[in-house]
Parts: C-alpha cells; structure tokens; sequence
C-alpha cells in the first residue's frame, strides 16, 4: 500500500453529479469543509456520471485526468466530496500517488481539530477509529503468520490481525471512558429534572450562528467563527427567563448534510442535550439562498437521534444580511410564537427570543394578592424571594404583608402542597 502522508496542505476537490439523483450536493460547502479543514483548495475538477464506477468513482478516463491535475499542480491530498468504499480509495492512492480524502473523512479531519475537551477528543478519535476499521490492509507482507521454532515463535497472528485486535482494544477503552461521561451527564439531567430547571438546546445547520447567539444570550465567550464546525464541545450555561427563572442553555454541534453515521453515534452522550430539552432553538441563517435545504437536513439528523418531537422554536438568524428584514415574532392561529427573527452578531431582536421563551417555557401563569400575617412572613416571604415571583409589597397598619406575586401554575400547586390550606387563606380576593 502506498505511503499515507499525515496531512495535505495543498488539495484537488472532486465532485461528481450524479444525475439520477437529480440532485447537485452543494460544491461550495465543500470548499467551505475544505476551508475550515486549513487546506488550500489548488483546482476543482467536476463531472457528470449515472451512477459511481466501482473502481475509481468516477470513470477511468476522468481518473486518469486527476492524476495528470495531481503531477501537475503537486497536490498533496485529493478530496472527493462524496463516500467512498475502502477499495476506492486504495486503488486512487495506487493511481495518483497521494492520499485519497472523502467527504467522511475530511469532516472527521475537522472535527479533530475542533475537539478542546477530554470528551470531544474521545468522540472523535471513536467515529476516526470506526472509520479506519474498514480502511485496514495488508501492508506488511514481511510480518506474515510466523513458523514456530527457536528464535522464530511469533504471535501467532499477521500484522493485520494486530492491528484490528489492537484497534478493537482501543474503541472498548474509548466506549468505557465515554460511558463514565455519559453516566455524569445523566446526573446532571437528572438534578436538574428533580429542581425542574428547563434545558434550551440551540440546533441547526453548521455555521448558521449558533455560538454567536450562544455568547449574545449568556456572555459565555465560547469560541465562535465565520467557518463549518467552529463549535465542537458542548457548552452548558445558566440564563434568566422571565416568568420562568433559571433555564439552561446548551449549544451543541452543528449538523450537516449526510453527517456521518460514526459521528452520530459517536456524539451519542452530547446530543442527547438535545434529546432531553424542553425546548429545542433551531436557529437558521436567513441570509442563505439554501435555508431550507438546511433545515430539511437537520430534521433528518434530529429524527436520527429521536429528537424530532421536540418543541421547536426557529429562530431566522442574521438578518442584517438581508434587505427589509426586520426583528419580529411570528404566531400560530393559537398566539403561540412559532419563529423569531434576529441577528445575534448585530445584537437585534434579542428581547423579542427573549419573549418568545417566555411564552414557550412559562406555560399558564398566575397572578395573586396576599394578605400574610406576621406570625408567616418570615417564612412565606422567604418562599416567593426563592421563587423570584415578587412584584410588589407593603404593609398595612395591623403588620400584615400585602404582597403581589406573579408565577407558572406548577409553581403555585407545588407550594400549595407543600404548605397545606394555609396559603390559600392569605389570597385577597
């Protein structure tokens, strides 16, 4: 097998339409992956083909083609936006005489440069470990199953069967780690479920502005860039809701189309954020011609991981991209705010989500007068101060407390359980 260089700095792009399909996947997403990877794209080289040639991909002439493209411009990696089968690439790297990339394979590159956290690292080198199983081959012929006798009794194995045993070895290892992470997570969902702190989870197509909005919202300063996958490592932040209280905001990974099944599954622990949300962000770049497009795509990647019936509120992200667009709420029949239109990087609409979460999150609200003798002050004020529901309060000659105090529905039952008929009694009517 050829020499696998470690990296390509300088790359040829091939992309292929294939028109049974009637579809031409997106090249300028390519080079934008291809961008985002660090790699400097030399030339792009397209073609028509009915279906893939079982070889090369494409057709032995249009191979021929790229090999010349590679001796000519010294390319150092050849990217194929599309899958490509473990025999395919080989016998291109045989043909060209430099790696062979696909689509799979870029995306897990960059995704190896984004991960900053022991978790992120260990999900990724999983989905690059489940990738390269398939990609193992007979190399080194010199390692051969050995013959037994003095100075000659080996493992008993090739050097291809080692390196699948040492790899199998490797993803049991990654899986246990990953299970002790997801087993912390589980608790953290689970003490936030019995406090009853909603979760916001922030989805959508990479790039769309996720992290932007993130770091407008809660000033967390995670890293966010104009580039494919700039967010890799989930990030966790409390926020303020009106009528609602603490709220936690998740942003998660963005999603792309035909995201790799091995990175699905690989993120299994962070997406689950998004399974278990009360409430789903779904936020779009407005200012792309192709915005629907994307959010089909992340609607397949959330029915992937069972997200889909989750309440969802879109939210149309940079806005100042466009002309006439202006912040605003969109309603169903019901009142119900369904899309919110915002630039987080030019810091409008922000108050307008801000009320859309409010309605989504709060439920039924409701509002009382009390009349609390001194005897329950203490203790009752105490209550409501923790609820963060006081709108305001004086007292009245006799010492009682007036107070007038705004809450979810749920909030007022618990209390009244955990208080007997007392606090029904203080209501003015």
């Amino acid at each position: 097998m050829f020499d696998r260089y470690e990296a390509g700095e300088q790359a040829i792009i091939v992309h292929i339409n294939f028109t049974q399909e009637g579809e031409w996947d997106d090249l300028s997403e390519c080079e934008l992956l291809v961008s985002s990877a660090g790699v400097t794209r030399l030339q792009t080289i397209t073609a028509n083909r009915q279906s893939p040639h079982s070889k090369y991909f494409v057709g032995e002439g249009k191979a021929q083609e790229i090999a010349d493209a590679v001796h000519m411009t010294g390319a150092d990696v050849v990217i194929f936006n599309h899958a490509l089968s473990p025999a395919q690439e080989r016998n291109l790297e045989r043909l060209f005489k430099c790696r062979v990339l696909d689509r799979t394979g870029l995306i897990l590159d960059i995704f190896a440069q984004r991960a900053r956290t022991h978790e992120g690292k260990l999900q990724v080198e999983l989905a690059q470990l489940r990738h390269l199983s398939t990609r193992l081959v007979r190399g080194w012929t010199h390692l051969e199953r050995q013959k037994g006798g003095i100075g000659l009794r080996g493992p008993g194995e090739t050097q291809l069967e080692t390196d699948r045993r040492l790899l199998r070895d490797r993803v049991k290892a990654i899986l246990r780690r990953l299970e002790k992470v997801a087993k912390q997570r589980e608790q953290g969902r689970r003490a936030r479920s019995r406090a009853e702190v909603p979760t916001v989870s922030l989805v959508g197509y990479t790039n769309a502005g996720k992290s932007t909005l993130f770091n407008r919202i809660t000033e967390a300063g995670v890293y966010a860039a104009d580039q494919l996958f700039a967010t890799l490592d989930p990030t966790l932040r409390k926020i303020e809701v009106a009528d609602v209280g603490d709220t936690i905001l998740a942003d998660t990974v963005g999603f792309i189309r035909h995201l790799p099944h091995d990175l699905v599954a690989a993120f299994k622990a962070t997406l689950q954020e998004t399974q278990e949300a009360s409430l789903l962000l779904h936020v779009i770049d407005a200012s792309d011609e192709r915005f629907r497009d994307n959010i089909d795509a992340v609607n397949v990647v959330l029915e992937e991981i069972d997200a889909h019936e989750v309440p969802t509120l879109l939210v149309m992200n940079k806005i100042d991209n466009m002309e006439d667009a202006a912040p605003r709420i969109e309603r169903d029949e019901e009142g119900v705010p369904q899309i919110v239109w915002v630039s987080a990087l030019a810091d409008q609409g922000i108050d307008l989500l801000f009320e859309a979460l409010t309605e989504r999150l709060a439920g039924t609200m409701v509002s009382y007068r009390l009349r609390i003798p001194p005897a329950s002050i203490g203790r009752m004020h105490s209550k409501f101060c923790q609820l963060r529901c006081v709108l305001h309060e004086e007292y009245d000659q006799d010492g009682h407390l007036l107070i007038d105090v705004r809450l979810p529905q749920a909030d007022w039952l618990r209390l009244k359980k955990r208080e007997g008929n007392e606090i029904g009694g203080f209501i003015v009517s």
